[in-house]
């Protein structure tokens, strides 16, 4: 057993979207992660269940992340902190280009802020071992002052703690309904989308998982996902019942680029909003759900599936993102 600290209200529900039904013609069902945790919640939560849990056994006073400016696991992980009585430290990373100053000042940023971050710049977005390399210094720092630092990390390399939090989750779905044909997430880091995967097939369940790329191309997102299973292995044996060919990314929402919703995520965005009167944001679920409409009108996902998403939340990034939704509406 993993170390793990009680974070998220579960199980989170399960909803059924009518009218995005009726529209696309499928059985649609919203695994509503985007309510899981505090300061507007979203899937992190779930993974950051393992690694505060990991960093109590720690004795930690003092939590290390970094992640995007609009980072949702940077917020999360300083709400979290501030509940357990420890210090946060944000480190966020200059990944997206010609952004507007209210990106630098809104969104995550301000929650951060209000949480009592104590943030810092990285200069590199694309850099991932660099800018854990840069904790490590901060946190070398603090240990010689006597503090206790735990550090979240983000390179490859490292035990994927947080996909153990979507084990949790495909559990709890199961439990929820089992007949489902089609699951589709967002695919970034990873772990959500392996930790989903794994969990589903070590219950035995062998419908598709589709990942849509958030980050990287699905040339480069295929193979992260197959090297964070590996290192999955060694945490949870149900991993080692996935194969090669299990392991399905997409990237057709993908482009501009990271943190840059294209034309199908703007529509993914409407869509959502105008249908079911929920909310997706423009880094994460506009790009995955996009994958829903599209798939099912080119027949890779038949009309009458029963799909499940999972919205993983990043509703703070909106309001970062306001010149954006103005074209948009």
């Amino acid at each position: 057993m993993h170390p793990r600290l009680p974070i998220v209200t579960t199980p989170t529900p399960l909803e059924y979207a009518a009218v995005l039904s009726e529209r696309l013609g499928i059985d649609l069902h919203i695994k509503r992660d985007d309510l899981a945790g505090p300061s507007l919640g979203g899937n992190k939560a779930r993974q950051l269940e393992y690694y505060f849990g990991a960093a109590e056994v720690e004795g930690a006073d003092t939590i290390l992340i970094t992640g995007a400016v609009q980072s949702n696991f940077a917020r999360l992980a300083a709400a979290i902190a501030r509940r357990r009585g420890m210090h946060p430290i944000v480190q966020l990373e200059r990944r997206v280009a010609g952004t507007s100053p209210l990106y630098h000042q809104s969104g995550n940023v301000l929650l951060s802020r209000l949480l009592g971050a104590e943030i810092v710049e990285y200069p590199d977005g694309e850099d991932e071992a660099g800018a854990d390399a840069a904790l490590h210094a901060r946190a070398d720092a603090l240990l010689r002052k006597g503090k206790r630092p735990y550090i979240i990390h983000l390179s490859e390399g490292h035990p994927p703690l947080g996909a153990l939090g979507y084990v949790d989750a495909a559990h709890e779905i199961l439990a929820q309904r089992d007949d489902f044909d089609v699951f589709v997430v967002a695919s970034g880091s990873g772990s959500t989308h392996a930790g989903l995967l794994a969990g589903l097939r070590g219950a035995g369940c062998a419908v598709p998982v589709i990942g849509s790329c958030v980050r990287r191309p699905a040339a480069k997102q295929t193979p992260r996902i197959a090297r964070v299973m590996a290192r999955l292995n060694d945490l949870y044996d149900g991993a080692r019942a996935v194969g090669d060919a299990d392991i399905w990314t997409w990237d057709g929402a993908l482009a501009p680029g990271y943190g840059k919703p294209g034309p199908d995520a703007r529509a993914a965005m409407k869509m959502m909003a105008r249908c079911e009167g929920l909310m997706l944001d423009p880094v994460y679920t506009a790009k995955s759900f996009a994958a829903v409409p599209v798939l099912v009108e080119s027949g890779a996902i038949p009309k009458g599936s029963r799909v499940c998403f999972i919205h993983t939340g990043g509703l703070a990034a909106l309001f970062a993102y306001q010149d954006t939704l103005s074209e948009l509406i």
